[in-house]
C-alpha cells in the first residue's frame, strides 16, 4: 500500500486524486491533507479518508474543522501546515495539487524530506525548474508527472534511449476561444472563458487554456522534466484532446499516448506507476465514434501568451517566474472582471519588458521577483 500526502485536496486534481484512491482503497492510504477555504468540502474528505494531518488556510477555519471532525487528528494553518502536510509521516508520494506559486516551498520541502512528488503545481517548475531538478538529484527522489501531456510523454518515452528522442510533441484542445479570430476576442466575457470544450478543470488552468499560457507553461515543465531544449519542444493544435502527447524518434518513428480526456487517468498513473490499476467508472476510447482527429500547426501570433512562455523560457533565469507571477495577477484581474481577455497578454508582455534579468536566481531571488512583479502588474490599472 502507498501512503500518500495531498495538498490542495478540494480542487480539481484533488477531488480527481481522492477519487481515484476511493476506487482502489486497497492500494492506497491518505496520511495527510491540506485545502484552502472549502470548508464543505474539506470536511466530507477528512470524515471519509481520515488522514492523521489536517491543514487549512486560516486558524479561524482549523478551529472549525476541530468542532466538526469525528475523530482526533493533527490541525495546522497557513504555510508552516501546508509544509507540514507536504512532508508528513511515512508517505512515499507528495501530490502537489495546489494552485499558483504556494506550491513551491511545499515541493522543496517534501524533495528534502526523501519523498517522491507527483507535480500537478505547473508553477513549481515554471519558477524554479533548475532549482528544483537539482535538489530531486540531489535527494534521489522522483518528479512524477500528473498533467496528461507530461504523463503522455513519460509513458511515450519509457523503454527507450535518451539520445534516440528527437522531440516531444505537446497537444493543445486550443480552450473556449481556439475558432475565435483576435478580433472577436476582445469582447469575451468570463463566462464564455469558462467553458471549456473538453475539459473539466478550474477556473484559472481553463483560463490559461483560452489564451494558451496553459500549455506554454507546460512547455517550460516538459523542459525540466524531460531535459529538452525549448527547439526540441513543439506544439500541435489538436482540438480532440485523444492523443495527449507525443515523442519522436530520430528515426522518423512518433509514439503517441491515446485517451479520453478525464484527468483521473494520469492521477492514477502516477501514484500506480509502473504498474496499472483499472479505471473504475472511466470511459474507455471507441476510435470509430470518434472518426476523426484534427490537427492543426500553431498559430503563435494568434496564441501570443504560448509565444511569450517560450521566449520566457529560452530567456531562462528569472524570465518565467516573472511570465507566471504576471500571468497569475492578469488572470485573476479577468476572472474579477477588472481586465477584459486580451489585457491578460498585454499585462504579461508589460511585466517581461519591464522586469531586471537574474541569469542563475537563487530561490530568495524568485520569491522576491515574484513578489515585486505581483505589485508591478496591480499598478498597471491605475
Amino acid at each position: 500500500m502507498r501512503k500518500i500526502n495531498l495538498i490542495g485536496s478540494t480542487g480539481s486534481i484533488g477531488v480527481q486524486t481522492l477519487d481515484v484512491m476511493r476506487s482502489h482503497p486497497e492500494e492506497f492510504n491518505l496520511e495527510a491533507l491540506s485545502f484552502g477555504s472549502n470548508f464543505k468540502v474539506g470536511i466530507e474528505q477528512i470524515e471519509e479518508f481520515t488522514p492523521k494531518l489536517i491543514s487549512v488556510q486560516s486558524e479561524a477555519i482549523a478551529q472549525e474543522v476541530k468542532k466538526h471532525i469525528s475523530y482526533k487528528a493533527e490541525i495546522m494553518h497557513g504555510l508552516e501546515g501546508l509544509t507540514e502536510a507536504a512532508v508528513y509521516g511515512e508517505a512515499d508520494i507528495l501530490v502537489n495539487a495546489v494552485m499558483g506559486r504556494v506550491g513551491l516551498e511545499p515541493t522543496i520541502k517534501a524533495i528534502q524530506s526523501g519523498k517522491d512528488v507527483a507535480i500537478a503545481n505547473k508553477e513549481t517548475l515554471v519558477m524554479a525548474g533548475s532549482i528544483v531538478t537539482a535538489l530531486s538529484e540531489k535527494y534521489g527522489t522522483r518528479l512524477i508527472p500528473v498533467d496528461s501531456e507530461h504523463s503522455a510523454i513519460a509513458q511515450c518515452l519509457h523503454g527507450n534511449k535518451e539520445k534516440e528522442v528527437s522531440k516531444l510533441i505537446l497537444t493543445a484542445s486550443g480552450g473556449s476561444f481556439r475558432d475565435l479570430s483576435r478580433e472577436e476576442l476582445k469582447h469575451v466575457t468570463v463566462k464564455e472563458a469558462l467553458n471549456h470544450p473538453n475539459w473539466n478543470m478550474g477556473a484559472k488552468i481553463t483560463i490559461d487554456s483560452a489564451t494558451m499560457m496553459n500549455k506554454g507553461l507546460e512547455v517550460i515543465e516538459a523542459k525540466w522534466l524531460f531535459d529538452m531544449a525549448y527547439d526540441d519542444i513543439d506544439v500541435l493544435l489538436h482540438k480532440e484532446s485523444i492523443i495527449h502527447s507525443m515523442v519522436e524518434y530520430i528515426d522518423g518513428s512518433i509514439l503517441a499516448h491515446l485517451g479520453t480526456p478525464d484527468m483521473r487517468v494520469p492521477i492514477q498513473y502516477a501514484l500506480s506507476e509502473p504498474n496499472r490499476l483499472d479505471l473504475k467508472g472511466g470511459d474507455r476510447l471507441k476510435l470509430w465514434e470518434v472518426g476523426t482527429l484534427h490537427f492543426e500547426k500553431m498559430d503563435y501570433d494568434r496564441f501570443r501568451c504560448l509565444k511569450m512562455a517560450f521566449e520566457a523560457g529560452r530567456a531562462g533565469g528569472i524570465a518565467p517566474a516573472v511570465l507566471n507571477a504576471a500571468n497569475e495577477v492578469a488572470v485573476s484581474l479577468f476572472l474579477e472582471g477588472r481586465i477584459s481577455f486580451l489585457d491578460i497578454e498585454v499585462f504579461v508582455e508589460k511585466a517581461l519588458h519591464r522586469h531586471t534579468p537574474i541569469s542563475n536566481p537563487s530561490l530568495e531571488d524568485i520569491v522576491s521577483a515574484d513578489k515585486e512583479v505581483r505589485s508591478d502588474v496591480l499598478s498597471y490599472l491605475s
